[in-house]
């Protein structure tokens, strides 16, 4: 398929595939705009099943990194890499440094980070290859000690800090005690993100395809493990998508009961049109580009060496900026969706 007439194509700036025939890499770089600077987005190692499955991904994940840079007021394009392979049994140095010289090759206009299927350690390899790599070092963390550079733990505080905003919205609470939250996915986000509502008195029900990850959650933080396909149709207050996009389809949609959709998952809706369905069905929906900014906010203050405090400060305006788009999509009656992209538009098409 042409990436020209390709349904996800969005009039994207560069596409462009690398291949390296001792390392086995396959890969592709999406950037989707740079009017507000650099394109920046993470590096995702997945075994996509074609090469179609894959270029569709890095397209519509890199025309989210736009609007979330544009809506968490970064100086940033949006962009993104897709690596096709399994992140279990598929990695290797030689793969990494391979993917390192694909991003350099770019000369700075793309930036990438960990994604799915990548970590730290990955980063520290590409970063032997390009500058234009984030995450790869130590941080100041928010308590004051040191972190490493993945910015998963921004991501979930965001997130957390987004469903506080949609509470406050949707049920008219201050407070999270008692709430009621299904997290399907509790990797690194999910997880953290389990244990901030833990800390705030929610309950808890989860599901991940990895049992461990689900355990750990159990054992740990007392939550309520269920399997992969009654997730949602608990009776709860928040559905937390947390794994991978496209969940919100047809058919999960008759199955969900909670008023709220508030999770770390980028491109959580299967179609667009269903923005439209959730509002006429009163469940308030969370943009994921907005509700999911804090992992991007924390690679650029990697990049700028902003405080731990201003990054602290720079992730809370998430719930700000939600309750923006919450109240004009009320105001105007169209879905959330619908005023974020505008709001987004706005600021990147200047």
């Amino acid at each position: 398929m042409s990436v020209f007439s390709h349904v996800e194509f969005d009039h994207h700036e560069q596409v462009v595939y690398g291949h390296d025939k001792a390392s086995g890499l396959k890969a592709i770089i999406a950037i989707h705009n740079s009017n507000l600077g650099p394109a920046l987005g993470g590096c995702r190692m997945w075994p996509y099943a074609s090469d179609d499955e894959a270029l569709r991904d890095v397209l519509r994940l890199s025309r989210g990194m736009t609007y979330k840079s544009a809506l968490a007021n970064l100086p940033l394009g949006g962009g993104k890499a897709v690596i096709i392979g399994d992140p279990h049994t598929g990695k290797s140095e030689a793969l990494f440094q391979a993917m390192g010289g694909f991003v350099n090759s770019l000369g700075g206009r793309y930036i990438t980070a960990a994604d799915s299927g990548t970590g730290v350690a990955e980063m520290q390899i590409m970063a032997e290859r390009t500058r234009h790599v984030s995450g790869a070092g130590q941080r100041e963390a928010f308590d004051g000690g040191m972190r490493n550079g993945d910015p998963s733990p921004s991501t979930a505080y965001g997130v957390f800090i987004g469903i506080q905003a949609a509470v406050k919205q949707r049920l008219g609470r201050d407070d999270l005690y008692g709430l009621k939250v299904a997290i399907q996915g509790v990797g690194q986000v999910g997880f953290s993100l389990a244990k901030h509502l833990k800390d705030a008195g929610a309950e808890l029900w989860v599901t991940d395809i990895v049992e461990l990850n689900v355990r750990r959650a159990v054992e740990q933080l007392g939550a309520r493990a269920v399997a992969q396909q009654d997730i949602f149709s608990l009776d709860v207050d928040v559905f937390a998508p947390c794994a991978m996009g496209g969940i919100i389809n047809r058919q999960t949609l008759e199955a969900l009961r909670a008023p709220i959709i508030a999770g770390a998952a980028n491109n959580q809706l299967a179609d667009a049109e269903l923005a439209q369905e959730l509002r006429r069905r009163e469940c308030l929906y969370a943009p994921d580009y907005a509700i999911n900014a804090g992992g991007i906010i924390d690679v650029c203050y990697e990049r700028t060496g902003g405080s731990a405090a201003q990054l602290k400060a720079h992730i809370e305006g998430i719930g700000e900026t939600l309750h923006l788009i919450f109240q004009r999509a009320e105001l105007e009656g169209r879905s959330t969706v619908e005023i974020a992209d505008r709001l987004a538009e706005e600021r990147f098409r200047r």
